[in-house]
């Protein structure tokens, strides 16, 4: 198959006219004007061809959830973002008693076996109570390196990434452990000093969970954990780009102080994601949307985000103002990057995954290549709510 005449984003420049050969599950081949003869080609005619997003922190999305240990709802859930131009998922898990985060994670370990999945992340239980947002704070715990172990052990080698609050006790012991483990360690829910989040990155943690959100904030005297994140120059952080949890300004100035290749969009969305505003779960704890808002029941936290990742892209182009290929980088090869996963996904680069997302002249979704095989989204985002399933977390 050819892809040609269309604007092929590449991780350092624009091909205005350019055309990209898929054979099988791979990028065989790609480049500017005449393209290769081919019995199957496609005219783009101008649209903008992207590399598939990877998304390293959602917890559900379509009615579906990856927290309630089903592996239907998880499918679901993968598919509903894969249709929006996700075509790598790492499924995020919240704070949950030990027993139900190890049943989780042993439901999601076929999933990552097949490629469904990308692999896991731990949000929890290892968080601040004064950042706890909305995980449930009669879970939290400080790092237990026995727990972790044995958590671990369920997953069978598919945790990629776990987030804890650097200024609790154990957590060297924890990031020596995880970073022994091939685990990335990132940095979240904190209400650490500026020293404590240094000593945690200095060990090697590589990751700031959803900059700004659930930890303390900037203070001239004490600047506290997004300080300590932005001088680390081997930090990726995380940014929420739906205008509800960062105002634009805000994304603008840390895409200026960073850089693109140090920032990951990502979606930290819930299962309510393209569902009707109501009530629903996340973990333990009750979640209301109300305009597309996820927050607390009963409070004003707010409890995850409704995002995909196609809308943070156009908020990244459109109301941020930032370069298109400065956005595909953070939401595909920064993520790939920090994963690991920089070999197969993350760019538009022959020999990787025929991750493909296409977008017209606004900058809307029209087609979506999942390892080489086109998306059917009509299908996809059309279909029903899992509420027959289970409750919606």
């Amino acid at each position: 198959m050819l892809l040609r005449n269309g604007r092929i984003v590449l991780a350092d420049h624009v091909l205005e006219r350019g055309w990209v050969q898929v054979d099988a599950a791979r990028i065989t081949a790609l480049g500017p004007d005449d393209p290769p003869t081919c019995a199957d080609i496609i005219d783009l005619d101008g649209s903008w061809v992207l590399p598939g997003f990877v998304d390293m922190h959602v917890h559900g999305g379509g009615g579906g959830s990856y927290l309630v240990a089903d592996p239907a709802q998880a499918r679901h859930a993968r598919d509903f973002h894969r249709a929006h131009g996700t075509t790598t998922t790492v499924a995020s898990l919240v704070t949950a008693a030990p027993q139900t985060l190890a049943a989780q994670l042993e439901s999601l370990v076929d999933l990552v076996v097949d490629g469904t999945l990308a692999g896991v992340h731990l949000e929890g239980p290892f968080l601040s109570g004064a950042r706890c947002g909305a995980h449930d704070p009669a879970l939290l715990r400080d790092p237990d390196v026995a727990l972790m172990d044995e958590l671990i052990a369920a997953a069978r080698g598919t945790i990629r990434m776990v987030t804890f609050a650097p200024e609790l006790a154990n957590s060297d012991a924890l990031v020596e452990l995880l970073v022994a483990a091939g685990v990335v360690a990132a940095v979240g829910h904190t209400d650490a000093s500026y020293e404590a989040a240094m000593r945690a990155f200095d060990a090697g943690a590589a990751v700031a969970t959803h900059l700004f959100n659930g930890m303390r904030g900037i203070d001239h005297r004490q600047p506290g954990p997004v300080v300590a994140a932005v001088n680390s120059p081997h930090v990726v952080v995380e940014l929420i780009n739906d205008g509800v949890h960062l105002h634009p300004a805000m994304v603008a100035a840390t895409m200026g102080l960073v850089s693109a290749r140090r920032v990951a969009f990502v979606s930290d969305a819930i299962s309510a994601a393209g569902r009707p505003d109501g009530d629903y779960d996340i973990g333990s704890m009750k979640v209301r949307v109300r305009g597309n808002v996820a927050t607390l029941a009963g409070g004003t936290s707010l409890a995850g985000s409704t995002l995909t990742l196609d809308e943070a892209l156009r908020r990244g182009v459109e109301e941020v103002g930032l370069l298109i290929g400065d956005v595909s980088r953070a939401l595909s090869g920064t993520p790939a990057r920090v994963l690991g996963i920089d070999d197969v996904v993350g760019s538009l680069t022959a020999g990787k995954d025929a991750d493909i997302v296409v977008l017209d002249e606004r900058l809307s979704l029209t087609r979506v290549l999942s390892k080489g095989s086109w998306v059917d989204r009509s299908t996809v985002l059309g279909r029903p709510a899992m509420d027959d399933i289970g409750v919606l977390s």
